[in-house]
Formats: structure tokens, C-alpha cells, sequence
């Protein structure tokens, strides 16, 4: 269960990651050592599952973000454990998730442009394991992209 101090800890972490464990106990208001303590103890217990740089893709040359609604021919374990080891190696895909309603997955993706995705669509999306149907939408403007959870 986690305290107050806990999610303190948590939200500064997400807003920065690199924080020196000093800083971060100054900012919470407990010892270092104790912080260290909560820190090891919050990873332990999966609260913090890694530490990362946020990257700007548009310095990358990847500028065209889009979602794919996936639907496959059968929805049976081995379709969906096929589907999901072939997705998992795609390196465009940034996020998939299994969905409940009119498709079967919701894909996230980031390409260079419109052409990069449809050799993406075609190479990739179209040939993984049971992909019957697939339909595109090309993000416009990206309004929030923080990814931050409430931790309050």
C-alpha cells in the first residue's frame, strides 16, 4: 500500500527520472537514507518498473504518428499469442493493445511520413499472423503526450 510519501516520490520521479536521491529527499522531506530505502522498496514491489529518456521524435525523422484498429479472421489463443509475439518484434510499433468492442487490437505507431506507413501497413501490419481488416488514423496534433499516471 502506499503512503502519501510514497506517491510523492513517484510523481517526482515521473516529472524527473535523473533526480539525484539527495534532491529527491530534500523535495520529500526525509533523510537520504530513507529515501534510498523507499526507492528500493517501490522498485521491489514493481511500483517503478525502469528508468528512461523521453526522446523527441521529430528529431529522429519520425514525424507521422498513427493508430490502427486491427481486426483478425478468428479470435482463439493461438491467434492472439501469434499476433501478439509478431507485434512485439516490430520495432515501428510504440504501443499495442488488446481491445474489447468492433476490432480486436488498437496499434500505436510512429513512421518518417504517409509513405513510410504504407510499407509499414503492407510489410509489416498486414502480414502478422490472422490480420484480416485494418483501418488508419493519422494523428493531426498531438494534444497531451506526457504519459505522467495520476499518482496523487
Amino acid at each position: 500500500m502506499l503512503d502519501r510519501t510514497d506517491k510523492r516520490i513517484l510523481a517526482v520521479l515521473q516529472a524527473d527520472g535523473r533526480i539525484a536521491t539527495v534532491e529527491l529527499a530534500e523535495r520529500i522531506g526525509l533523510s537520504p537514507t530513507a529515501t534510498s530505502e523507499r526507492l528500493k522498496r517501490l522498485t521491489r514491489e514493481g511500483y517503478i518498473t525502469g528508468y528512461g529518456a523521453r526522446l523527441d521524435p521529430r528529431k529522429l525523422g519520425l514525424e507521422l504518428m498513427v493508430f490502427v484498429e486491427v481486426s483478425l479472421d478468428k479470435t482463439t489463443p493461438d491467434i492472439f499469442e501469434r499476433f501478439a509475439e509478431a507485434v512485439r518484434r516490430a520495432p515501428e510499433v510504440l504501443e499495442c493493445h488488446m481491445v474489447a468492442g468492433g476490432f480486436d487490437y488498437l496499434v500505436k505507431t510512429r513512421v518518417a511520413d504517409m509513405a513510410a506507413y504504407r510499407r509499414f501497413l503492407g510489410d509489416v501490419l498486414l502480414s502478422l499472423p490472422g490480420v484480416t481488416e485494418t483501418r488508419t488514423y493519422a494523428v493531426m496534433e498531438e494534444v497531451k503526450s506526457d504519459g505522467a499516471l495520476p499518482v496523487a
